[in-house]
Protein backbone atom coordinates (compact mmCIF):
# COMPACT_ATOMS: atom_id res chain seq x y z
CA UNK A 1 0.00 0.00 0.00
CA UNK A 2 1.23 3.44 -0.93
CA UNK A 3 1.66 5.64 1.97
CA UNK A 4 2.46 9.18 2.93
CA UNK A 5 3.43 9.82 6.05
CA UNK A 6 2.31 14.04 6.16
CA UNK A 7 3.00 16.35 9.01
CA UNK A 8 0.88 19.29 9.27
CA UNK A 9 2.46 22.41 11.37
CA UNK A 10 -0.11 24.24 12.86
CA UNK A 11 1.97 27.15 13.87
CA UNK A 12 1.26 30.74 15.65
CA UNK A 13 3.68 33.04 13.49
CA UNK A 14 4.32 36.74 14.10
CA UNK A 15 3.77 38.98 11.16
CA UNK A 16 6.88 40.52 10.29
CA UNK A 17 8.74 38.81 12.57
CA UNK A 18 10.76 36.92 9.87
CA UNK A 19 13.91 35.48 11.73
CA UNK A 20 11.82 34.44 14.92
CA UNK A 21 9.15 32.38 11.92
CA UNK A 22 11.78 30.61 10.66
CA UNK A 23 13.45 29.39 13.79
CA UNK A 24 10.40 27.99 14.87
CA UNK A 25 9.48 26.41 11.13
CA UNK A 26 13.06 24.91 11.51
CA UNK A 27 11.93 23.55 14.53
CA UNK A 28 8.73 21.88 13.71
CA UNK A 29 10.91 20.61 10.28
CA UNK A 30 13.12 18.76 12.95
CA UNK A 31 10.58 17.06 14.64
CA UNK A 32 8.67 15.82 11.57
CA UNK A 33 11.93 14.42 10.39
CA UNK A 34 12.22 12.84 14.20
CA UNK A 35 8.92 11.09 13.36
CA UNK A 36 9.67 9.85 10.29
CA UNK A 37 7.23 12.00 7.89
CA UNK A 38 8.12 12.44 4.38
CA UNK A 39 5.68 15.87 3.89
CA UNK A 40 5.66 19.01 6.15
CA UNK A 41 3.33 21.54 5.44
CA UNK A 42 2.95 24.93 7.06
CA UNK A 43 -0.12 27.84 6.95
CA UNK A 44 -0.18 30.28 4.51
CA UNK A 45 2.42 33.36 4.81
CA UNK A 46 3.93 31.15 8.07
CA UNK A 47 6.80 32.93 6.62
CA UNK A 48 5.90 36.03 6.75
CA UNK A 49 2.71 35.97 9.01
CA UNK A 50 -0.44 36.91 7.84
CA UNK A 51 -1.73 39.12 7.50
CA UNK A 52 1.22 41.03 6.23
CA UNK A 53 -0.71 44.31 4.94
CA UNK A 54 1.38 47.35 3.62
CA UNK A 55 4.65 45.70 4.80
CA UNK A 56 3.96 44.15 1.23
CA UNK A 57 4.35 47.28 -0.74
CA UNK A 58 8.24 47.59 0.92
CA UNK A 59 10.43 45.82 -1.70
CA UNK A 60 13.14 44.78 1.18
CA UNK A 61 10.30 43.58 2.95
CA UNK A 62 10.02 41.03 0.05
CA UNK A 63 13.48 40.79 -0.69
CA UNK A 64 14.59 39.29 2.95
CA UNK A 65 11.53 37.02 3.00
CA UNK A 66 12.70 35.70 -0.09
CA UNK A 67 16.24 35.35 1.81
CA UNK A 68 14.60 33.23 4.00
CA UNK A 69 13.12 31.08 1.96
CA UNK A 70 16.30 30.37 0.14
CA UNK A 71 17.98 29.81 4.00
CA UNK A 72 15.40 26.63 4.61
CA UNK A 73 16.21 24.73 1.00
CA UNK A 74 19.02 23.07 2.87
CA UNK A 75 16.60 21.34 5.36
CA UNK A 76 14.37 19.70 2.85
CA UNK A 77 17.19 17.78 1.98
CA UNK A 78 15.38 14.76 4.06
CA UNK A 79 12.12 15.97 3.97
CA UNK A 80 9.54 17.87 1.61
CA UNK A 81 8.67 20.91 2.86
CA UNK A 82 5.11 22.92 1.33
CA UNK A 83 5.86 26.28 3.05
CA UNK A 84 3.61 29.90 2.30
CA UNK A 85 5.59 32.38 1.38
CA UNK A 86 5.74 35.94 -0.47
CA UNK A 87 6.78 34.67 -4.11
CA UNK A 88 7.98 37.53 -7.12
CA UNK A 89 7.84 37.52 -10.46
CA UNK A 90 6.33 40.00 -12.64
CA UNK A 91 4.17 40.82 -9.56
CA UNK A 92 3.93 39.86 -6.37
CA UNK A 93 1.83 35.91 -5.12
CA UNK A 94 0.77 35.01 -2.54
CA UNK A 95 2.92 31.44 -2.65
CA UNK A 96 3.52 27.63 -1.27
CA UNK A 97 6.67 26.36 -2.09
CA UNK A 98 7.61 23.05 -2.46
CA UNK A 99 11.20 23.02 -1.18
CA UNK A 100 12.39 19.04 -2.05
CA UNK A 101 15.87 17.52 -1.73
CA UNK A 102 17.35 21.22 -1.00
CA UNK A 103 15.52 23.03 -4.23
CA UNK A 104 12.66 25.04 -5.08
CA UNK A 105 10.66 22.29 -6.88
CA UNK A 106 7.74 24.15 -7.52
CA UNK A 107 5.99 27.06 -6.88
CA UNK A 108 1.74 27.32 -6.39
CA UNK A 109 0.27 30.86 -6.30
CA UNK A 110 -2.95 31.49 -4.74
CA UNK A 111 -5.78 31.97 -7.60
CA UNK A 112 -8.84 33.28 -5.42
CA UNK A 113 -7.91 36.48 -3.40
CA UNK A 114 -10.50 37.31 -0.72
CA UNK A 115 -11.59 40.97 -0.92
CA UNK A 116 -14.10 41.36 1.69
CA UNK A 117 -14.65 41.33 5.09
CA UNK A 118 -11.11 41.78 6.99
CA UNK A 119 -9.38 40.74 3.93
CA UNK A 120 -7.40 42.96 1.20
CA UNK A 121 -5.82 40.54 -0.86
CA UNK A 122 -6.53 42.36 -4.04
CA UNK A 123 -4.66 45.21 -2.70
CA UNK A 124 -1.47 43.21 -2.71
CA UNK A 125 -1.10 39.91 -4.56
CA UNK A 126 -2.02 39.29 -8.22
CA UNK A 127 -3.71 35.68 -9.12
CA UNK A 128 -2.56 32.92 -9.97
CA UNK A 129 -2.68 31.39 -13.36
CA UNK A 130 -0.56 27.61 -13.08
CA UNK A 131 -1.93 24.50 -11.22
CA UNK A 132 1.22 22.06 -10.20
CA UNK A 133 0.48 18.41 -9.14
CA UNK A 134 3.71 17.06 -7.87
CA UNK A 135 4.39 13.39 -8.14
CA UNK A 136 6.33 11.51 -5.40
CA UNK A 137 6.92 7.96 -4.72
CA UNK A 138 4.08 7.34 -7.09
CA UNK A 139 1.34 9.85 -5.82
CA UNK A 140 -0.09 12.64 -7.18
CA UNK A 141 0.17 15.62 -4.47
CA UNK A 142 -2.10 18.93 -5.37
CA UNK A 143 -1.00 21.87 -3.13
CA UNK A 144 -3.34 25.05 -2.94
CA UNK A 145 -4.25 28.00 -0.33
CA UNK A 146 -7.04 28.62 1.95
CA UNK A 147 -9.47 30.53 -0.43
CA UNK A 148 -8.88 28.43 -3.17
CA UNK A 149 -10.40 25.80 -1.03
CA UNK A 150 -13.63 27.04 -0.37
CA UNK A 151 -14.94 27.14 -3.94
CA UNK A 152 -16.47 23.77 -5.63
CA UNK A 153 -15.22 24.42 -8.86
CA UNK A 154 -11.72 25.85 -7.88
CA UNK A 155 -8.43 24.42 -8.11
CA UNK A 156 -9.03 21.19 -5.57
CA UNK A 157 -11.45 19.86 -8.64
CA UNK A 158 -8.61 21.12 -11.47
CA UNK A 159 -6.02 19.51 -9.69
CA UNK A 160 -8.49 16.20 -8.40
CA UNK A 161 -9.82 15.83 -12.18
CA UNK A 162 -7.34 17.31 -14.17
CA UNK A 163 -4.16 16.03 -12.47
CA UNK A 164 -5.07 13.47 -10.93
CA UNK A 165 -4.09 14.75 -7.59
CA UNK A 166 -5.13 11.71 -4.79
CA UNK A 167 -4.21 13.71 -1.89
CA UNK A 168 -4.58 18.20 -1.88
CA UNK A 169 -2.65 19.72 0.91
CA UNK A 170 -4.54 22.88 1.55
CA UNK A 171 -2.28 25.75 3.37
CA UNK A 172 -4.52 28.18 5.32
CA UNK A 173 -4.70 31.44 7.05
CA UNK A 174 -8.88 31.22 8.28
CA UNK A 175 -9.39 33.52 10.75
CA UNK A 176 -11.70 32.42 13.82
CA UNK A 177 -15.44 33.58 14.18
CA UNK A 178 -17.64 31.96 16.50
CA UNK A 179 -19.54 28.58 14.82
CA UNK A 180 -17.18 28.74 11.87
CA UNK A 181 -14.99 25.93 12.43
CA UNK A 182 -17.64 23.38 11.79
CA UNK A 183 -18.93 25.35 8.75
CA UNK A 184 -15.44 25.48 7.89
CA UNK A 185 -14.89 21.36 8.45
CA UNK A 186 -18.67 20.57 6.73
CA UNK A 187 -16.98 22.50 3.56
CA UNK A 188 -13.64 21.18 3.74
CA UNK A 189 -15.77 17.32 3.80
CA UNK A 190 -18.10 18.27 0.77
CA UNK A 191 -14.91 19.41 -1.15
CA UNK A 192 -12.76 15.96 -0.23
CA UNK A 193 -15.69 13.67 -0.89
CA UNK A 194 -17.05 15.70 -4.38
CA UNK A 195 -13.59 15.45 -5.46
CA UNK A 196 -12.58 11.79 -3.96
CA UNK A 197 -9.38 13.31 -2.73
CA UNK A 198 -8.15 13.19 0.83
CA UNK A 199 -7.75 16.60 2.22
CA UNK A 200 -5.10 17.89 4.30
CA UNK A 201 -5.84 21.29 6.05
CA UNK A 202 -3.23 23.07 7.79
CA UNK A 203 -4.46 26.34 9.53
CA UNK A 204 -1.86 29.28 11.58
CA UNK A 205 -2.84 29.90 15.33
CA UNK A 206 -2.17 32.97 17.32
CA UNK A 207 -3.32 36.39 17.73
CA UNK A 208 -2.53 39.37 14.67
CA UNK A 209 -3.88 42.83 16.18
CA UNK A 210 -7.88 42.43 15.94
CA UNK A 211 -7.55 38.44 14.30
CA UNK A 212 -7.69 35.34 15.80
CA UNK A 213 -6.67 31.91 14.25
CA UNK A 214 -7.86 29.17 16.19
CA UNK A 215 -5.98 26.02 14.42
CA UNK A 216 -8.67 23.30 14.32
CA UNK A 217 -6.25 21.92 11.22
CA UNK A 218 -7.34 18.44 10.08
CA UNK A 219 -7.07 15.35 7.88
CA UNK A 220 -10.52 14.04 5.80
CA UNK A 221 -10.39 11.28 3.98
CA UNK A 222 -11.84 10.61 0.44
CA UNK A 223 -15.09 10.01 1.62
CA UNK A 224 -15.45 13.24 3.95
CA UNK A 225 -14.39 11.44 7.16
CA UNK A 226 -12.08 13.00 9.86
CA UNK A 227 -9.20 11.06 10.15
CA UNK A 228 -7.36 13.36 12.26
CA UNK A 229 -7.49 16.89 14.08
CA UNK A 230 -5.35 19.38 15.63
CA UNK A 231 -6.61 20.70 19.16
CA UNK A 232 -7.75 25.05 18.98
CA UNK A 233 -5.65 27.61 19.68
CA UNK A 234 -2.28 25.76 20.42
CA UNK A 235 0.39 25.27 18.10
CA UNK A 236 0.79 21.28 17.29
CA UNK A 237 2.78 19.42 14.70
CA UNK A 238 -0.46 16.51 13.63
CA UNK A 239 1.51 13.39 11.95
CA UNK A 240 -0.34 10.92 10.00
CA UNK A 241 0.01 7.92 7.49
CA UNK A 242 -1.99 9.50 4.28
CA UNK A 243 -3.11 6.01 2.19
CA UNK A 244 -4.32 7.44 -1.32
CA UNK A 245 -4.64 3.59 -2.67
CA UNK A 246 -7.95 3.89 -0.94
CA UNK A 247 -8.43 6.84 -3.47
CA UNK A 248 -7.91 4.96 -6.47
CA UNK A 249 -9.98 2.04 -5.58
CA UNK A 250 -13.01 4.94 -4.96
CA UNK A 251 -12.53 6.28 -7.84
CA UNK A 252 -12.94 3.27 -10.29
CA UNK A 253 -16.60 2.95 -8.62
CA UNK A 254 -17.37 6.45 -9.94
CA UNK A 255 -18.13 6.55 -13.60
CA UNK A 256 -19.20 10.44 -13.41
CA UNK A 257 -15.40 11.35 -12.74
CA UNK A 258 -14.91 9.67 -16.30
CA UNK A 259 -17.99 11.24 -18.15
CA UNK A 260 -16.86 14.57 -16.93
CA UNK A 261 -13.07 14.86 -17.93
CA UNK A 262 -14.12 13.27 -20.83
CA UNK A 263 -16.31 15.87 -22.14
CA UNK A 264 -14.98 18.85 -20.06
CA UNK A 265 -11.28 19.74 -22.31
CA UNK A 266 -7.97 19.42 -20.32
CA UNK A 267 -7.21 22.27 -18.32
CA UNK A 268 -3.76 24.10 -19.87
CA UNK A 269 -3.07 25.39 -16.66
CA UNK A 270 -2.12 22.31 -14.64
CA UNK A 271 1.83 21.31 -14.60
CA UNK A 272 3.09 18.06 -13.77
CA UNK A 273 6.91 18.11 -11.30
CA UNK A 274 8.44 15.18 -10.64
CA UNK A 275 9.97 14.73 -6.86
CA UNK A 276 12.76 12.62 -6.53
CA UNK A 277 12.14 9.98 -3.96
CA UNK A 278 14.22 10.28 -0.68
CA UNK A 279 16.69 7.57 0.67
CA UNK A 280 15.61 6.82 4.06
CA UNK A 281 15.12 3.78 6.24
CA UNK A 282 11.26 2.14 6.90
CA UNK A 283 9.13 4.37 8.97
CA UNK A 284 8.64 3.66 12.51
CA UNK A 285 4.94 3.25 13.60
CA UNK A 286 3.01 5.69 14.79
CA UNK A 287 0.31 6.32 17.52
CA UNK A 288 -3.40 5.78 15.87
CA UNK A 289 -4.09 9.94 15.70
CA UNK A 290 -6.67 10.96 18.25
CA UNK A 291 -9.73 12.96 16.70
CA UNK A 292 -11.05 15.85 19.25
CA UNK A 293 -14.52 17.15 19.08
CA UNK A 294 -15.11 20.56 18.51
CA UNK A 295 -14.96 22.88 21.38
CA UNK A 296 -18.23 24.26 23.47
CA UNK A 297 -19.27 27.47 22.33
CA UNK A 298 -18.05 29.59 25.38
CA UNK A 299 -14.99 27.59 25.85
CA UNK A 300 -14.68 28.19 21.84
CA UNK A 301 -15.13 32.05 22.45
CA UNK A 302 -13.49 32.55 25.82
CA UNK A 303 -10.33 30.68 24.53
CA UNK A 304 -9.90 33.13 21.37
CA UNK A 305 -9.98 35.87 24.12
CA UNK A 306 -7.43 34.41 26.23
CA UNK A 307 -4.86 33.47 23.13
CA UNK A 308 -6.08 37.16 21.57
CA UNK A 309 -4.64 39.16 24.71
CA UNK A 310 -1.46 36.59 25.06
CA UNK A 311 -0.49 37.33 21.47
CA UNK A 312 -1.21 41.04 21.55
CA UNK A 313 0.78 41.62 25.05
CA UNK A 314 3.45 39.61 23.90
CA UNK A 315 4.29 40.44 20.48
CA UNK A 316 4.13 43.69 21.54
CA UNK A 317 6.59 43.39 23.93
CA UNK A 318 4.79 43.65 26.96
CA UNK A 319 5.01 41.63 30.16
CA UNK A 320 2.79 43.28 32.16
CA UNK A 321 -1.03 44.85 31.73
CA UNK A 322 -3.18 46.64 33.97
CA UNK A 323 -6.50 47.61 34.00
CA UNK A 324 -9.48 49.64 35.72
CA UNK A 325 -11.35 47.22 37.74
CA UNK A 326 -14.73 48.73 39.01
CA UNK A 327 -16.49 45.99 40.59
CA UNK A 328 -18.63 45.84 37.31
CA UNK A 329 -19.47 42.35 35.21
CA UNK A 330 -17.13 43.91 32.11
CA UNK A 331 -13.77 44.47 34.27
CA UNK A 332 -14.10 41.19 36.18
CA UNK A 333 -14.10 39.20 32.50
CA UNK A 334 -11.35 40.85 30.74
CA UNK A 335 -9.85 40.67 34.20
CA UNK A 336 -10.05 36.41 34.77
CA UNK A 337 -8.89 36.69 30.96
CA UNK A 338 -5.83 38.58 31.84
CA UNK A 339 -5.18 36.25 34.56
CA UNK A 340 -5.90 33.49 32.14
CA UNK A 341 -3.70 34.45 29.36
CA UNK A 342 -0.61 36.26 31.13
CA UNK A 343 -1.01 34.74 34.88
CA UNK A 344 -1.63 36.68 38.10
CA UNK A 345 1.96 38.01 38.59
CA UNK A 346 1.31 39.99 35.06
CA UNK A 347 -1.91 41.58 36.26
CA UNK A 348 -2.80 44.68 38.16
CA UNK A 349 -6.11 45.82 38.93
CA UNK A 350 -6.60 49.26 39.99
CA UNK A 351 -10.04 50.04 41.51
CA UNK A 352 -11.23 53.79 41.60
CA UNK A 353 -14.22 54.87 43.15
CA UNK A 354 -16.16 58.06 43.27
CA UNK A 355 -18.82 59.40 45.63
CA UNK A 356 -21.63 57.19 43.41
CA UNK A 357 -19.46 54.18 43.97
CA UNK A 358 -21.31 51.34 45.68
CA UNK A 359 -19.71 50.18 48.73
CA UNK A 360 -20.71 46.44 47.63
CA UNK A 361 -18.82 47.33 44.05
CA UNK A 362 -15.73 48.20 45.80
CA UNK A 363 -15.98 45.30 48.01
CA UNK A 364 -16.59 42.88 44.51
CA UNK A 365 -13.67 44.10 43.05
CA UNK A 366 -11.19 43.49 45.99
CA UNK A 367 -12.51 39.80 46.42
CA UNK A 368 -12.43 39.34 42.38
CA UNK A 369 -8.43 40.42 42.87
CA UNK A 370 -7.67 38.26 45.72
CA UNK A 371 -9.69 35.20 43.85
CA UNK A 372 -7.36 35.97 41.24
CA UNK A 373 -4.36 36.32 43.33
CA UNK A 374 -3.31 39.95 41.11
CA UNK A 375 -1.99 42.89 42.29
CA UNK A 376 -4.60 45.44 43.59
CA UNK A 377 -4.70 49.22 44.20
CA UNK A 378 -7.51 51.40 45.02
CA UNK A 379 -7.21 55.33 44.09
CA UNK A 380 -10.42 57.02 45.29
CA UNK A 381 -11.05 59.92 42.14
CA UNK A 382 -13.18 61.86 44.86
CA UNK A 383 -10.91 64.43 45.48
CA UNK A 384 -9.87 65.05 41.81
CA UNK A 385 -13.37 65.23 40.55
CA UNK A 386 -14.36 67.87 43.18
CA UNK A 387 -11.11 69.61 42.25
CA UNK A 388 -11.90 69.40 38.65
CA UNK A 389 -15.51 70.55 39.55
CA UNK A 390 -14.52 74.06 41.30
CA UNK A 391 -12.39 74.83 38.53
CA UNK A 392 -14.93 74.76 36.03
CA UNK A 393 -17.14 76.55 37.74
CA UNK A 394 -16.89 79.69 36.47
CA UNK A 395 -16.97 78.06 33.14
CA UNK A 396 -20.06 75.97 33.49
CA UNK A 397 -22.41 78.71 35.38
CA UNK A 398 -25.50 78.44 35.14
CA UNK A 399 -25.90 75.19 33.81
CA UNK A 400 -27.36 71.99 35.26
CA UNK A 401 -24.62 69.20 35.94
CA UNK A 402 -25.19 66.24 32.80
CA UNK A 403 -23.52 64.26 31.17
CA UNK A 404 -20.43 66.20 31.23
CA UNK A 405 -19.96 65.34 34.60
CA UNK A 406 -20.00 61.99 34.24
CA UNK A 407 -17.83 61.96 31.55
CA UNK A 408 -15.03 63.77 33.84
CA UNK A 409 -15.21 60.93 36.01
CA UNK A 410 -14.54 58.49 33.48
CA UNK A 411 -11.60 60.63 31.93
CA UNK A 412 -10.33 61.05 35.85
CA UNK A 413 -10.08 56.80 35.72
CA UNK A 414 -8.62 56.89 32.14
CA UNK A 415 -5.85 59.44 33.12
CA UNK A 416 -4.62 57.11 36.55
CA UNK A 417 -4.59 53.98 34.19
CA UNK A 418 -2.46 55.88 31.81
CA UNK A 419 -0.49 57.15 34.08
CA UNK A 420 -0.10 53.74 35.56
CA UNK A 421 0.89 52.29 31.99
CA UNK A 422 3.87 55.17 31.99
CA UNK A 423 4.92 54.48 35.22
CA UNK A 424 5.54 50.94 34.90
CA UNK A 425 5.57 49.76 31.35
CA UNK A 426 2.41 47.93 31.53
CA UNK A 427 -0.10 47.99 28.56
CA UNK A 428 -3.34 49.15 29.32
CA UNK A 429 -7.08 46.85 28.77
CA UNK A 430 -9.75 48.30 28.31
CA UNK A 431 -13.39 46.47 29.44
CA UNK A 432 -16.12 47.98 27.28
CA UNK A 433 -17.97 45.04 25.27
CA UNK A 434 -19.68 45.17 21.89
CA UNK A 435 -23.27 46.58 23.38
CA UNK A 436 -21.56 49.61 24.39
CA UNK A 437 -19.51 50.52 21.56
CA UNK A 438 -22.11 49.95 19.24
CA UNK A 439 -24.46 52.92 20.94
CA UNK A 440 -21.56 54.55 22.38
CA UNK A 441 -22.88 54.54 25.86
CA UNK A 442 -18.47 54.76 26.39
CA UNK A 443 -16.55 57.46 27.63
CA UNK A 444 -13.93 58.72 24.72
CA UNK A 445 -10.49 59.54 26.80
CA UNK A 446 -12.20 57.85 29.62
CA UNK A 447 -13.24 53.93 29.65
CA UNK A 448 -12.22 53.95 26.12
CA UNK A 449 -8.49 54.55 26.73
CA UNK A 450 -6.09 51.51 26.34
CA UNK A 451 -4.62 49.66 24.05
CA UNK A 452 -6.64 46.44 23.25
CA UNK A 453 -10.49 46.67 23.94
CA UNK A 454 -10.79 42.89 25.04
CA UNK A 455 -14.26 42.28 24.47
CA UNK A 456 -15.20 44.95 22.22
CA UNK A 457 -17.02 42.55 20.09
CA UNK A 458 -18.62 40.67 23.00
CA UNK A 459 -22.48 41.17 23.39
CA UNK A 460 -23.14 41.94 26.93
CA UNK A 461 -25.31 39.17 27.18
CA UNK A 462 -22.66 36.48 26.02
CA UNK A 463 -20.35 38.94 28.63
CA UNK A 464 -22.98 37.11 31.17
CA UNK A 465 -22.38 33.26 29.68
CA UNK A 466 -18.70 33.86 29.70
CA UNK A 467 -18.28 34.77 33.21
CA UNK A 468 -20.57 31.92 34.32
CA UNK A 469 -18.56 29.75 31.73
CA UNK A 470 -15.56 30.62 33.55
CA UNK A 471 -16.75 30.34 37.22
CA UNK A 472 -18.12 26.65 36.11
CA UNK A 473 -14.48 25.87 34.60
CA UNK A 474 -13.31 26.55 38.04
CA UNK A 475 -15.69 25.02 40.01
CA UNK A 476 -16.38 27.86 41.95
CA UNK A 477 -17.18 31.72 41.77
CA UNK A 478 -14.32 33.05 40.83
CA UNK A 479 -16.11 35.64 39.38
CA UNK A 480 -17.72 36.91 42.57
CA UNK A 481 -22.12 36.14 41.95
CA UNK A 482 -23.50 39.68 42.80
CA UNK A 483 -21.10 40.95 39.78
CA UNK A 484 -22.98 38.56 37.91
CA UNK A 485 -26.27 39.23 39.35
CA UNK A 486 -26.81 42.61 40.26
CA UNK A 487 -28.27 45.26 37.45
CA UNK A 488 -25.42 46.71 35.51
CA UNK A 489 -24.18 50.20 36.07
CA UNK A 490 -21.92 53.08 35.28
CA UNK A 491 -22.53 54.61 39.01
CA UNK A 492 -21.73 57.75 37.40
CA UNK A 493 -24.63 59.64 39.16
CA UNK A 494 -26.92 58.44 42.07
CA UNK A 495 -28.64 55.04 41.46
CA UNK A 496 -27.78 54.79 38.03
CA UNK A 497 -28.99 51.76 35.81
CA UNK A 498 -27.57 51.32 32.21
CA UNK A 499 -31.25 50.41 31.58
CA UNK A 500 -32.05 54.59 32.03
CA UNK A 501 -30.09 55.26 28.85
CA UNK A 502 -30.60 52.30 27.20
CA UNK A 503 -33.07 49.44 26.42
CA UNK A 504 -32.71 46.10 28.43
CA UNK A 505 -29.60 44.40 26.67
CA UNK A 506 -31.58 41.29 26.08
CA UNK A 507 -33.57 43.41 23.54
CA UNK A 508 -30.56 45.81 22.36
CA UNK A 509 -28.05 42.87 21.37
CA UNK A 510 -30.36 40.91 19.03
CA UNK A 511 -31.00 44.51 16.87
CA UNK A 512 -27.02 45.67 17.21
CA UNK A 513 -26.84 42.01 15.88
CA UNK A 514 -29.31 42.45 12.94
CA UNK A 515 -27.95 45.74 11.96
CA UNK A 516 -24.31 45.33 12.16
CA UNK A 517 -23.86 41.86 11.67
CA UNK A 518 -26.55 41.09 8.78
CA UNK A 519 -27.21 44.32 7.58
CA UNK A 520 -31.11 44.21 7.96
CA UNK A 521 -32.94 47.80 7.58
CA UNK A 522 -35.61 49.29 10.13
CA UNK A 523 -38.48 47.13 8.14
CA UNK A 524 -36.68 43.72 8.50
CA UNK A 525 -35.99 44.23 12.13
CA UNK A 526 -39.36 45.55 13.23
CA UNK A 527 -41.05 42.75 12.10
CA UNK A 528 -38.81 40.38 14.54
CA UNK A 529 -41.23 41.78 16.53
CA UNK A 530 -39.30 44.76 18.44
CA UNK A 531 -40.66 48.56 18.82
CA UNK A 532 -40.34 50.20 16.10
CA UNK A 533 -39.03 53.34 18.31
CA UNK A 534 -36.44 51.17 19.86
CA UNK A 535 -35.11 50.17 16.89
CA UNK A 536 -34.68 53.66 15.60
CA UNK A 537 -33.04 54.85 18.14
CA UNK A 538 -30.74 51.83 18.60
CA UNK A 539 -29.61 52.46 15.14
CA UNK A 540 -29.45 56.18 15.29
CA UNK A 541 -26.64 55.33 18.27
CA UNK A 542 -24.82 52.90 16.00
CA UNK A 543 -24.40 55.33 13.22
CA UNK A 544 -23.57 58.66 15.31
CA UNK A 545 -21.20 57.17 17.21
CA UNK A 546 -18.83 55.90 14.45
CA UNK A 547 -16.11 58.56 15.19
CA UNK A 548 -16.04 57.38 19.11
CA UNK A 549 -15.15 53.40 17.84
CA UNK A 550 -12.70 55.28 15.53
CA UNK A 551 -10.85 56.42 17.59
CA UNK A 552 -11.35 53.47 20.10
CA UNK A 553 -8.48 50.47 20.61
CA UNK A 554 -8.86 47.82 19.03
CA UNK A 555 -10.65 44.44 19.43
CA UNK A 556 -10.53 41.08 19.56
CA UNK A 557 -12.97 39.91 16.58
CA UNK A 558 -15.60 37.05 17.86
CA UNK A 559 -18.45 37.47 16.15
CA UNK A 560 -19.64 37.60 11.99
CA UNK A 561 -19.06 41.48 11.62
CA UNK A 562 -16.86 43.38 14.20
CA UNK A 563 -16.57 47.03 14.22
CA UNK A 564 -13.11 47.58 13.36
CA UNK A 565 -10.78 45.99 10.43
CA UNK A 566 -14.56 44.54 9.42
CA UNK A 567 -17.21 47.14 9.64
CA UNK A 568 -15.87 50.04 7.70
CA UNK A 569 -18.32 53.22 7.43
CA UNK A 570 -17.70 57.03 7.07
CA UNK A 571 -17.84 58.94 10.00
CA UNK A 572 -19.17 62.14 8.12
CA UNK A 573 -22.14 60.13 6.83
CA UNK A 574 -25.29 61.86 5.89
CA UNK A 575 -27.94 58.74 4.93
CA UNK A 576 -29.79 57.16 7.69
CA UNK A 577 -31.59 54.12 7.10
CA UNK A 578 -35.66 54.62 7.11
Amino acid sequence: MRTLRTALAQMNATVGDLAGNFAKITAFIEEAIRQDADIIAFPELALTGYPPEDLLLRPEFIDDNLQYLAKLLPYSREITIILGFVDRRDDIYNAAGILHQGELAGVYHKRFLPNYSVFDENRYFQEGVELPVFHYRGINIGVNICEDIWYPGGPTKDQALYGNAEIIINISASPFVMGKVQERNEMLAVRARDNEVILAYVNLIGGQDELIFDGNSLIISEGGKVLANAPAFQEHLLVTDLHPDNVFSRRLHDPRRRKEKRFVPERKSIIHIELPSFEKPPAHPIAEPQILPLPEPMNEVYSALVLGVRDYVRKNGFQQIVLGLSGGIDSALVCAIAVDALGAENVAAISMPSQYTRQSSKDDARILAENLGIAFHEISIRELFDTFQENLTGLFAGREADVTEENLQSRIRGNIVMAYSNKFGALVLTTGNKSEMSTGYCTLYGDMVGALAVIKDVPKMMVFELCRHRNQAAGRELIPGRVITKPPSAELRPDQKDTDSLPPYEILDPIIQAYVEEDLDVEEIIRRGYDEAVVRRVIRLIDINEYKRRQGAPGIKITPRAFGKDRRFPITNGYRLG
